[in-house]
């Protein structure tokens, strides 16, 4: 599986959608990223803020970007904040230093990255890995 496709794509939001759903969640956005860092879907629930759609692809491309789950590059904002707010230049889809966005692999290779947001930056990651596990996909490490 070189990459994450609609049909799956779809499921993952929905997985994700349904999770926030049932931990009773504020309105999540969802965003699924190939590994080139397309976007090949994205839902923004009724009441989510207009900006969400940009927040959640900003996680999912920045954990793609750098390789590393957005929850790290929180940790190494906290660690090395100039380098991480330059590195925000750098970045197209921009850069998110929060839990959320994760790399989704097929246990060989990257197939592409999700980014949730709406909820705290932890819920918004279970929602994540929620939409991962639908489609038998596994967080890059």
């Amino acid at each position: 599986m070189p990459k994450l496709n609609l049909d799956q794509a779809q499921v993952v939001v929905a997985a994700a959608l349904a999770k926030g759903s049932e931990l009773g969640l504020k309105p999540l956005c969802v965003a699924v990223l190939d590994p080139g860092g397309h976007l090949v879907a994205l839902a923004r629930q009724d009441g989510a803020s207009t900006l969400r759609p940009q927040i959640a692809v900003g996680k999912a491309a920045s954990a793609l970007g750098l390789g590393i789950s957005s929850r790290k590059i929180a940790d190494m904002a906290a660690e090395r904040p100039t380098f991480v707010a330059n590195l925000a230049a750098l970045a197209p889809q921009g850069l998110v230093p929060a839990a959320g966005g994760v790399i989704a692999s097929d246990g060989s290779e990257i197939v592409g990255a999700i980014g949730v947001t709406g909820d705290t930056s932890d819920n918004d990651e279970v929602c994540a890995l929620a939409g991962l596990a639908a489609v038998a996909l596994s967080q890059l490490a």
